[in-house]
């Protein structure tokens, strides 16, 4: 029986943090606050430094297991879109085992076969051979038919749908949201109310339906309000951000900057600040690393041509801890919605500090500084933040009670 007893740690419990120990006996907490050490016990000296969950990762577009053991993400949700889709029970199963024993993938199965937004996938199967979620991936399922049947399908399951919300009819083409950046730049561009149409009308059939909806990224200030006043209709509905949207708007973009071309596309200064109200108020649930690395030969292209996404795992926690010293939230909230709320729309016991619960745990410095350096990133390097200065390390990664 491996015994493993964490001392002299700032504990970053549900509702609070408080100084203690932490006691792991076979891969599960087995105590928490004021614990004796038995004799037998690997002790870990925590030299008052934070002890919180693991994050995990909701909507990760690729597997790298050493950025997410340098990122503190020990559990991630695959999004559909690889090659091959999955949109298939054999190909959900073998995604599901890619990361052992490092990394726990939680595979989300394509709402529609191929994604293609049409024919149905065999999201039954799916589930039965691993799939947390489904999910429709980097698209817009175009047809409110084919949506309402995901929708119901997954209710009767239920699976949380997972959407990408932006009408295709307005974005088809564009890389950019229209604007004075946009323009300034000459690039082809779509009206930030495409996010708010495929909220809305996502959101009316999750309520007819009684699904459970989770928007992956919300970056509108229109589509926060829809999901706020959804919340309190009782719609079962959730939503996520990645730290770009939240600390970047569409200047980034200046340049040419392919690294800050992504899906969705940067907003307005006006839509980033109702962003991080949304995180203050509750309104968003979940941040998410939206972890898409693309190597050069697809960043280092004029930016129309340039693939959309970033690099995330990494620099999440860092990015992340960034609203705890700017005051928005608290540090337990922060992990929260890093680990909690994921875990919970997931439909995996998991993501807390407590008694029972797997060991999942990441011990970090909040307060060591750091250079953000995307040449030295375990995976591509395509960050928006290269060269930021941040603060906030991780130190130790146990998955299941296990180092890593």
């Amino acid at each position: 029986m491996s015994v493993v007893a964490i001392t002299d740690v700032r504990l970053v419990l549900p509702d609070r943090v408080e100084s203690g120990a932490l006691l792991v006996r076979d891969g599960v907490i087995a105590a928490i606050g004021a614990v004796e050490v038995p004799a037998d016990a690997e002790v870990v000296d925590g030299r008052g430094r934070l002890l919180a969950p693991a994050i995990v990762d909701l909507g990760v577009f690729g597997v790298d297991r050493e950025a997410c053991r340098r990122g503190g993400i020990v559990r991630i949700a695959l999004m559909p879109d690889q090659s091959p889709v999955l949109d298939d029970p054999g190909i959900v199963q073998r995604a599901a085992l890619v990361g052992r024993p490092d990394l726990w993938i939680h595979p989300l199965a394509a709402a529609t076969r191929g994604l293609a937004g049409s024919e149905l996938a065999e999201m039954a199967f799916c589930q039965q051979a691993g799939a947390h979620a489904v999910a429709t991936g980097r698209g817009w399922i175009a047809d409110a038919q084919v949506m309402a049947r995901v929708l119901s399908y997954a209710r009767d399951l239920d699976l949380a749908v997972v959407t990408h919300a932006e009408d295709g009819g307005l974005t088809a083409g564009a890389v950019a949201t229209a604007g004075e950046t946009a323009t300034r730049l000459g690039l082809p561009a779509a009206p930030a109310i495409a996010e708010a149409l495929a909220v809305a009308r996502d959101l009316m059939l999750a309520e007819e339906t009684g699904a459970r909806l989770h928007i992956r990224q919300v970056t509108t200030a229109a589509a926060i309000d829809l999901i706020r006043a959804a919340k309190r209709r009782g719609v079962s509905v959730t939503c996520g951000i990645t730290p770009a949207h939240i600390h970047l708007s569409d200047i980034a973009m200046s340049d040419f900057r392919t690294f800050a071309h992504l899906s969705p596309p940067l907003r307005d200064e006006a839509d980033r600040r109702a962003c991080l109200a949304a995180v203050a108020d509750g309104t968003i649930d979940v941040i998410a690393s939206g972890h898409d690395p693309h190597g050069a030969e697809e960043k280092r292209l004029p930016f129309a041509d340039a693939a959309a996404g970033m690099a995330g795992a990494e620099t999440l926690l860092p990015l992340a801890l960034m609203l705890v010293r700017d005051g928005l939230v608290t540090l337990d909230r922060l992990f929260t919605l890093l680990a909690a709320n994921p875990a919970r729309i997931l439909g995996i016991d998991t993501g807390r500090l407590a008694t029972g619960q797997p060991a999942d745990l990441v011990l970090f410095d909040d307060g060591a500084p750091w250079r953000i350096d995307g040449e030295a990133f375990a995976s591509a390097g395509n960050t928006p933040f290269d060269g930021l200065p941040v603060q906030g390390r991780v130190l130790r990664l146990w998955k299941g009670g296990r180092a890593l």
